[in-house]
């Protein structure tokens, strides 16, 4: 009774799902290129505007890593839409990956000497780290 019941709510959900997920469905819109490109636009924008705007150390690098994770979208969502391999666009994402990681750990090195020294991670203090 139980088990009937369970597959019963399964089927109906995976059927509401199938459903859902069919773009030809009226009223239904396929998302494109553009969205990608816009939710990317977007995720750069708020980067460069962190960086900019911001003095502390981490914040800079959390702009940092949303600008390069929204190249690594724009690599995918142009491999996707185009007639090249969509392994490529994978590809150069998982490298851009991969530099942001390692960016992330020397940058984060640098703010821990950073306020280890002056106990700040104010980026405009940085300048007293030279010899």
């Amino acid at each position: 009774m139980v088990n009937e019941f369970v597959l019963n709510v399964l089927g109906s959900s995976t059927a509401f799902l199938a459903q859902a997920a069919d773009v030809s469905s009226p009223g239904a819109e396929a998302i494109g290129l553009s969205h990608y490109l816009l939710v990317s636009s977007l995720a750069f924008g708020i980067g460069l505007m962190i960086i900019i705007t911001r003095r502390n150390a981490i914040a800079v690098l959390m702009g940092i890593e949303l600008m390069l994770n929204a190249a690594g979208l724009n690599f995918v969502a142009f491999s996707k839409f185009t007639d090249a391999n969509p392994v490529e666009g994978q590809v150069v994402t998982l490298f851009i990956i991969v530099i942001a990681a390692a960016e992330a750990a020397v940058a984060l090195a640098i703010a821990l000497n950073l306020f280890h020294n002056l106990n700040t991670v104010e980026v405009t203090e940085a300048h007293a780290l030279k010899g």
